[in-house]
């Protein structure tokens, strides 16, 4: 009888240490997910900021423009040399970036990455002005030339390497993301494709 009761009374120990294993199991993973998912969240907070890239350009205009009266007979001509200086950016503003973090499953999905920013700041300054008091520089001459001179330089922009460079720093900004989630054991997801390398994550962003 007392060996029955202690071996009833053992098994029921045994049934309650694994279960206690079993539940501090539980917790411990739970524990873990939590701690990883904080460690994401942080390198998120850490990879959210401006990423911009900078180029100068630079560039010589001649502005002309001539009022005529009578037929022609008689005109007056009013021109400028022109030189421009302009800071140009292209920058990505990462606080802007949309995501998921999906705990159970362990998969952290880029839902949405802001479009680029583009700043043009031309310093624009006038030599060798000629005008007459019957055709002289107005503000309308001032807003088409600012507005030919942006125009010119978002067309330099677009032949530079600024863009692609910027997009080089936003890639390389996000694989600080994909190191951190394969590294604990995590899956990274952009644009409903599973990211497994840097080169991934380029051809993605760029197209």
């Amino acid at each position: 009888m007392l060996k029955r009761i202690a071996i009833a009374v053992a098994a029921g120990i045994i049934l309650f240490l694994l279960f206690r294993y079993c539940q501090f199991r539980k917790d411990d993973d739970l524990a873990t997910i939590e701690y990883n998912s904080n460690l994401i969240q942080q390198q998120i907070l850490n990879v959210g900021k401006l990423v911009v890239t900078e180029g100068h350009f630079a560039e010589v205009l001649t502005y002309k423009d001539q009022d005529q009266y009578f037929g022609g007979v008689l005109s007056f001509e009013k021109k400028a040399l022109i030189i421009v200086n302009a800071e140009v950016t292209v920058g990505y503003d990462l606080h802007q970036m949309q995501y998921d973090i999906d705990e159970k499953n362990k998969i952290i999905t880029i839902k949405s990455i802001p479009k680029e920013e583009i700043k043009i700041s031309p310093d624009i300054r006038f030599y060798d002005v000629n005008q007459s008091k019957f055709n002289a520089f107005t503000g309308d001459d001032y807003n088409k030339i600012n507005q030919s001179v942006r125009k010119n330089l978002a067309k330099k922009l677009e032949k530079s390497s600024l863009k692609s460079n910027a997009k080089n720093r936003l890639v390389s900004e996000l694989s600080k993301m994909l190191i951190l989630t394969h590294s604990l054991g995590w899956t990274l997801r952009y644009d409903g494709k599973v990211i497994d390398s840097e080169t991934d994550l380029s051809e993605e962003i760029k197209g």
